[in-house]
């Protein structure tokens, strides 16, 4: 009897000190889809569309080697429009303190990627560009906060925005 006693008491104190809290956890919004059309608004990354692109490959500039490829998967929407869908795999490096005036509010990160789009199997149809993921880091949220594409922003994101799958559409 005091022996399944003792197991009901562990049982019941595993659970209570088990509380969840969830002032302290950080939400993680980081997943990207990213689109690319034309100024036409042709779905580049479709390869069966003329003009579009056949492939691409992604290297990460902070690598440990110079090439260090990325793996973005290529995804359908319902609509049959194609995206990469990019959640991480390239190196972040520090970017600078979110704010100077307010230590321990947080520290902006990047991480930048370059990736090689392909339209035939001549080398020289080859397009290249330049993709920068900025994220912001408090002890409440890690997020990205800005998408740059060859240097022009094409994404943002407000620090109290809510986590969602953030949407990029760069158009060449």
């Amino acid at each position: 009897m005091m022996k399944y006693f003792w197991g009901i008491f562990i049982a019941v104190f595993a659970l209570i000190s088990c509380k969840n809290d969830d002032d302290s956890l950080q939400r993680i919004d980081q997943a990207l889809n990213i689109y690319m059309k034309n100024s036409a608004g042709q779905d580049l990354l479709n390869s069966k569309k003329a003009g579009s692109y056949t492939g691409f490959s992604v290297n990460d500039i902070f690598g440990t080697k110079d090439i260090a490829p990325v793996s973005i998967p290529l995804k359908m929407t319902t609509d049959s429009l194609f995206y990469m869908d990019y959640l991480a795999g390239a190196k972040r490096r520090r970017l600078d303190s979110i704010s100077p005036d307010n230590p321990g509010t947080g520290t902006s990160y990047h991480s930048k990627m370059l990736i090689t789009f392909t339209k035939s199997t001549n080398v020289n149809d080859n397009v290249t560009g330049t993709l920068e993921i900025q994220y912001r880091n408090t002890p409440t949220v890690f997020q990205v906060s800005k998408v740059l594409y060859d240097g022009k922003e094409v994404f943002s994101k407000e620090a109290d925005a809510p986590t969602s799958i953030n949407t990029v559409t760069i158009t060449k």
